[in-house]
């Protein structure tokens, strides 16, 4: 079976207190990381055993993983395994990076953000080129808060040419056409994320080909429909795969909408679906008045 797991444990204390987030600067406490350290390492125990399956794996927690020791370690160690297909993390990589040394560049990737005002420019850029220079699969992106546009077209010139830049649409932010114009100069994939898709009814492949896993081993179709379809450890969810539509009116969250089969992104991102890296970098767009990217 090839099954794709996003895993999002208790986990949800962060180094950053970004004010677009809920769980900025939010401390667990130790009987907290205890917990979600156990949970972890059981989950990755299951995937380690389950060598029938082609297993992707996207770890999606809520604060920060890279700054615990276990997320690295559980990353490195799964990614030599010749059953994971894909072993990919989100993270703002305000982690050292000197632990991908013991992961498989094949297998392991990330997906990172940049959040301005939270870390100094210049360590987040080294930092990114640490990972081109090291082989290590990664995206790169922002949120497109308006305040935001300047340092992503910063980010877009120096960054290495094969790395793609990413941006989310800011949640609760409408855009006019010119500002979605210009993020979409930055990022040619932006116009999928500006306005939350239509999914009521539509076929998307979470409940049948990807699964959403708590640190209980509650599986669900996904983060966003709580409706569970059973357990990971004592294997009840697998009798609830199956193809489903979509409960929900719309899905506005790119680690939903990608999955929907309706939208083109699984051959857009062909490869690269879990770490948010398309199969062909899409060239940036220029803006009008201006000639090779700079002002006319």
């Amino acid at each position: 079976m090839d099954l794709t797991l996003l895993y999002r444990g208790p986990l949800a204390s962060c180094d950053y207190d970004c004010p677009y987030c809920p769980f900025a600067k939010r401390r667990d406490s130790t009987a907290q990381l205890r917990a979600d350290r156990a949970a972890l390492e059981r989950f990755a125990a299951w995937a380690t055993a389950r060598t029938d399956d082609r297993l992707s794996l996207l770890f999606t927690p809520w604060g920060e993983g890279l700054v615990r020791s276990w997320y690295r370690r559980a990353l490195a160690d799964l990614s030599h395994l010749p059953h994971i297909r894909r072993v990919a993390i989100q993270t703002n990589l305000s982690c050292r990076t000197d632990w991908l040394a013991e992961a498989d560049p094949d297998t392991l990737a990330l997906w990172c953000t940049y959040h301005p005002g939270q870390t100094p420019y210049d360590r987040f850029l080294a930092k990114c080129r640490d990972l081109a220079d090291r082989g290590v699969r990664h995206s790169v992106g922002v949120v497109g808060l308006p305040e935001h546009f300047e340092a992503a077209r910063r980010l877009r010139a120096d960054l290495p040419a094969h790395v793609y830049l990413w941006v989310n649409a800011a949640e609760g932010h409408t855009y006019s056409d010119e500002e979605a114009d210009r993020w979409t100069g930055l990022d040619p994939l932006f116009p999928f994320s500006r306005r939350p898709h239509r999914s009521a009814g539509l076929p998307c492949r979470t409940g049948e080909s990807v699964v959403s896993v708590d640190g209980e081993g509650t599986v669900r179709r996904c983060h966003f429909v709580r409706a569970e379809l059973g357990n990971l450890y004592d294997g009840s969810y697998r009798a609830a795969l199956r193809p489903r539509s979509c409960p929900l009116s719309v899905c506005d969250c790119h680690i939903g909408y990608v999955h929907l089969e309706t939208l083109p992104l699984y051959d857009v991102f062909a490869g690269g679906v879990l770490e948010r890296i398309p199969a062909t970098l899409p060239a940036p767009r220029p803006r009008p008045g201006t000639v090779r990217g700079r002002p006319a």
